[in-house]
């Protein structure tokens, strides 16, 4: 059984950040499966002004995620997830699957007991996001899959830029400190960078200013730009970055999606064969891992850049 036409679909992706660039593949396939449908994304706040720039939706639905014994938070969402012919659940998590139940059972994919297209694959968590997201849509029927335009992206920063820059990315989800490579050593590639004639430029969130500040007391002439740009415009910057370095953290994942020439730095608190970021059509970034990144030296990074460059 497949899914066949519908008028109206449902996508479910949450987040959190690299995951949702991870998913644009999935979002542009199963947009280009129902052409003809209206198609709708269920995601939470801070992606929501992303997607609904994006060319696969027709319509953005953000997610309050109430608590479970909040009924008349359940209750409204509950009819959100109501009227549907189809639902893709690319967040396949406990939460989401449980909204199975919640919409009224209808055609579903992803994991939720007893739904209609099942990704059953036993070793589905052992599969790289991109890969998993592919196999779940072709147990639902999809069979095309084509690149994700992303024309909408990838216009001129509004920010002034050099013409010749790098990204540094020294941020991290704050409660997972073991995926962050150390500031002073960001400040000292850095300076590296600025005596081959690149810019560095580090974005990030709000939350990387002590960080940006560790670098720019090592490179002043490093500009900083965490927590100034909204993801549309740090796409923007990032498409036209001639490399970025950083730690696997979602501005990683959209320098690469846009094309950016990108080294990822990986300690063993994630794996890049499941989540490392990825180009258009899929190309891998230089990784580089390590058990922890507190070890990792400068002079790594700086040839792995050299090789990033020439690859």
């Amino acid at each position: 059984m497949t899914s066949g036409p519908a008028g109206r679909v449902l996508v479910i992706k949450l987040g959190a950040f690299g995951d949702f660039v991870l998913a644009f593949p999935a979002f542009a396939a199963i947009r280009a499966h129902h052409r003809h449908a209206a198609v709708t994304l269920l995601t939470t706040a801070p992606f929501a002004e992303l997607a609904s720039r994006a060319p696969w939706f027709d319509a953005v639905l953000v997610d309050a995620r109430p608590s479970w014994w909040d009924l008349p938070g359940l209750r409204r969402l509950a009819a959100r997830l109501r009227g549907f012919d189809i639902v893709y659940d690319l967040q396949t998590s406990a939460r989401s699957s449980r909204y199975f139940r919640l919409a009224g059972r209808p055609a579903w994919s992803g994991i939720a007991r007893g739904c209609r297209f099942p990704h059953a694959n036993t070793r589905r968590d052992r599969m790289h996001t991109r890969e998993r997201q592919r196999e779940q849509l072709e147990s639902a029927g999809i069979a095309c899959f084509p690149a994700p335009e992303l024309g909408w992206l990838t216009g001129p920063p509004a920010t002034p830029l050099p013409a010749h820059y790098a990204l540094l990315v020294p941020g991290a989800a704050p409660h997972r400190p073991a995926k962050r490579w150390p500031a002073a050593r960001f400040g000292a590639l850095a300076q590296r960078l600025a005596g081959d004639g690149l810019t560095p430029v580090i974005v990030g969130g709000a939350a990387e200013a002590a960080s940006a500040r560790t670098i720019r007391e090592a490179c002043p002439g490093a500009i900083d730009l965490t927590g100034r740009t909204s993801l549309v415009e740090l796409a923007a910057i990032a498409g036209r970055a001639v490399l970025a370095v950083g730690n696997d953290t979602g501005p990683m994942h959209l320098a690469a999606a846009v094309g950016c020439r990108c080294v990822v730095l990986f300690s063993a608190e994630s794996d890049p064969a499941l989540t490392a970021p990825r180009g258009p059509a899929g190309a891998w970034p230089t990784v580089l891992r390590v058990p922890d990144l507190a070890d990792l030296p400068t002079g790594p990074v700086t040839e792995a850049l050299a090789g990033a460059m020439v690859g």
